[in-house]
């Protein structure tokens, strides 16, 4: 709280502040105070606050919303920590689709929501076990429990956003479209946004569209796998441009199997923009090639993407999927959740899940990040589980920080045996 010498806690100078949900691109200071954004003016007086954060010649954004997420860490197989990885990348807003399911999901609002610094939200797995191994989950029929499911988020409806299924080959393993039409009955009656990843099937991917609805998720929408959405023309299917129109929400979830640079110049070409950018972070992806959300949104940048849409696929497009207030904006009012970006000048490569390798002269990286108007401090983050091995075509990438480089000897890669690879240790993400 500001003292009597002070009239905020807080000001952000000088910086480019892109605020997609108030139409904003351009200089402006932004005061805090009480942990809430209280003035986004064009020259605040110095000295007006305690703190005063020099951001003169980077880029101050909300702090960004990542739509797709595995934090439950030490239950599941994917989950990595938060806020260590929230203070060195501007994500204060973390969504977990999936990984606790209704006999899980204490431990998850106990042990996770409650105890992090960062914002933490979730959508709730059809399936009861959750995401506790890498996949299977939906294989036993046992578990599309939807009388459990519709309580657990009766009773926690602060935390539990929306609904998450996972349909291709190995989580499903044989079972056919049945637990598509079971989570499609829980959405409904729960009345919250369904989202489901695809992968490579079967179910094929005809057989899920039926079942999506206007503010439903697709997520891993640039995959290269089977259930893909280009047609073999090599263009965008024309019921997915359909269902996009209605209100569908393609969500990238870039993941370590899911993210195809062919795929996405395909649906660029094509006017397909990705309605949300987030990266499906988890023990494997944090190793790479995603690494983290400013290595992601630099991806796009790459792509041909200006910064102002990357920025609210970041930021309020994903808090509208969530159906979140107050995120993903810097509006007066608006919880003082803040990012800062500069944007380096230098060669860099970046690699797809298949590393396929693309070169930029930009990428953004991040260089502080508040929640309430406080900064996150940067603490070490922990190992990843032994068990919790990149396909081997992409283990060259361990302990390299998330810059998105390789060593020279990963660049050349059989894509069929890394194919072959992912699926196998993955089988989707």
């Amino acid at each position: 709280m500001s003292d009597d010498l002070h009239q905020y806690d807080v000001v952000i100078a000088g910086g480019h502040v892109i605020d997609p949900a108030s139409g904003l691109s351009d200089q402006r200071d932004i005061a805090i105070n009480d942990g809430v954004v209280a003035a986004v003016e064009s020259n605040i007086a110095a000295g007006s606050a305690r703190r005063t954060i020099d951001s003169r010649g980077q880029i101050v954004t909300p702090g960004l919303v990542d739509l797709h997420t595995h934090i439950y860490w030490g239950a599941t197989y994917w989950g990595v920590e938060a806020n260590p990885i929230a203070a060195r990348s501007g994500v204060t807003t973390w969504i977990d689709v999936g990984s606790a399911g209704g006999y899980s999901f204490p431990g998850f609002r106990e042990y996770i929501a409650r105890r992090s610094s960062v914002r933490v939200y979730c959508f709730l797995h059809l399936s009861s076990i959750g995401l506790v191994a890498p996949t299977w989950e939906l294989s036993n029929p046992d578990y599309w429990d939807v009388d459990l499911a519709a309580r657990t988020v009766e009773q926690n409806r602060d935390i539990i956003r929306g609904i998450k299924i996972r349909m291709d080959s190995r989580t499903t393993r044989g079972v056919g479209i049945e637990p598509m039409k079971r989570a499609r009955e829980l959405a409904d009656r729960v009345d919250l946004p369904l989202m489901t990843h695809i992968g490579d099937g079967p179910p094929a991917l005809d057989d899920l569209l039926p079942y999506l609805r206007p503010g439903d998720i697709l997520t891993h929408c640039f995959t290269g796998r089977t259930m893909g959405i280009c047609g073999p023309d090599g263009h965008v299917l024309p019921e997915i441009r359909s269902l996009q129109e209605q209100g569908l929400i393609l969500d990238i979830g870039h993941g370590t199997g899911a993210f195809s640079f062919g795929v996405a110049e395909k649906m660029l070409a094509d006017g397909i923009l990705p309605d949300a950018i987030s990266t499906d972070i988890h023990q494997t992806a944090v190793q790479g090639p995603a690494f983290d959300m400013p290595t992601t949104m630099t991806k796009f940048l790459m792509l041909g993407m200006p910064l102002e849409e990357i920025v609210k696929r970041t930021t309020v497009n994903p808090a509208r999927a969530a159906r979140l207030e107050g995120a993903g904006t810097l509006a007066v009012g608006s919880r003082a959740d803040v990012a800062l970006f500069r944007i380096e000048d230098g060669s860099y490569a970046y690699y797809d899940v298949l590393m396929n390798e693309r070169r930029t002269d930009r990428r953004i990286v991040s260089t502080l990040t508040l929640v309430s108007g406080h900064e996150l401090p940067r603490i070490e983050e922990r190992p990843v589980h032994f068990f919790a091995e990149l396909p081997e075509a992409q283990r060259p990438i361990l302990n390299v920080e998330g810059s998105g480089h390789l060593a020279p000897e990963a660049k050349a890669v059989n894509q069929d045996e890394f194919r072959r690879d992912v699926h196998e240790v993955q089988g989707g993400l």
